[in-house]
């Protein structure tokens, strides 16, 4: 029996949490079927399911808010579980794998490899959708860009989160460690299909059948709209700094504005129309690069073409919306009953 350890490296905003939480969920029942889903101990005042993150961090050294000193030992306890396992297939996910650097890559793979076969997976989807989702994940976070200076910067390579969407250069470092075939680039279809089409997808790969992970996802990651992005963008502004990870204001902005906010009736964020040439022209290059390096496709490359936004139907995010207020007034209300609830 050849073990099999599938590493899904992310890419964010490419349905991440939706695997992450069926894996976690359905963790027991896959076991009886030889899948390890790595998770913490139960009873260590630290979430099971955060074993994965954390090590992550500490394997990349981009803590993301969290102490340093809060994540020692976490790669090790991981490697460790894994090593460990007598299960045929292990699957380990989350998207904080994607910062690996050369040397950080080297060391999951060797680590991980001890008597099994390391896979890595990477999950894409459209960069136009792409960006604008990290842009609308980056306001739940205290970001204080507006969607033009955000595109801006990933136009000109000054955006961290581009790098995790840049095929070549994220699987280009895997590819020094991890033999092309090993390597698998998973498509997420376009909105409006087959919402368990990803799943499935993911599922043949590291042959998951059905009746092993019976318990779905739900509804996870939710985006705001127009709006509602203008209320987290004025709020962190505002609030210069102090809602981002690990500053003072950060869960009470995340936990009780932007969750309050996410599934409202409002126009949906878009691409600017503007630039759809150079993301089309980018996406083109990326595909180019998949389809002659070698590493396995699952799905269709076509899925990661840009769909052109509709100049007569944007709306655009850096003009007062007619709903800011409404959303404004939703989010006010929730904060206060928050601070003054009936135990204050």
């Amino acid at each position: 029996m050849v073990r099999r350890v599938f590493l899904h490296i992310g890419a964010p905003k490419t349905g991440t949490t939706a695997l992450q939480t069926r894996l976690q969920r359905n963790a027991a029942t896959l076991s009886e079927h030889g899948v390890l889903v790595p998770m913490g101990e139960q009873g260590s005042g630290r979430r099971p399911a955060g074993l994965v993150l954390r090590a992550a961090l500490e394997l990349t050294g981009v803590t993301l808010g969290q102490r340093p000193e809060t994540l020692v030992g976490e790669w090790r306890r991981l490697v460790e579980q894994v090593t460990a396992s007598p299960y045929e297939t292990t699957i380990i996910s989350h998207e904080a794998f994607v910062r690996c650097d050369a040397e950080s890559a080297a060391r999951a793979v060797r680590d991980l490899g001890v008597g099994a076969e390391v896979h890595v997976v990477y999950t894409a989807r459209d960069l136009g959708r792409q960006l604008v989702s990290g842009w609308l994940e980056g306001l739940k976070n205290g970001g204080d860009d507006d969607l033009t200076t955000h595109l801006a910067r990933a136009r000109s390579g000054d955006l961290p989160l581009r790098n995790a969407f840049d095929i070549p250069q994220v699987l280009g470092r895997w590819l020094d460690h991890v033999p092309a075939e090993r390597i698998h680039l998973v498509t997420v279809p376009p909105p409006g299909g087959d919402r368990d089409l990803l799943w499935r997808r993911f599922a043949d790969l590291v042959g998951l059948e059905d009746a092993w992970a019976p318990q779905a996802a739900g509804r996870t990651n939710e985006s705001v709209g127009v709006p509602e992005a203008q209320v987290l963008l004025a709020l962190n502004r505002a609030l210069e700094g102090s809602s981002r990870r690990g500053r003072p204001h950060h869960k009470l902005v995340r936990r009780h504005v932007a969750r309050v906010l996410v599934g409202r009736d409002s126009p949906r964020v878009e691409a600017p129309p503007r630039d759809a040439d150079w993301l089309s022209a980018q996406v083109d290059e990326w595909i180019s690069w998949t389809a002659g390096s070698g590493v396995d496709v699952v799905g269709d490359l076509d899925e990661l073409r840009p769909e052109p936004t509709d100049p007569r139907t944007w709306t655009d995010p850096d003009v007062p919306h007619p709903g800011l207020t409404e959303a404004a007034v939703e989010a006010l209300a929730s904060v206060v009953a928050e601070v003054a609830g009936p135990d204050r």
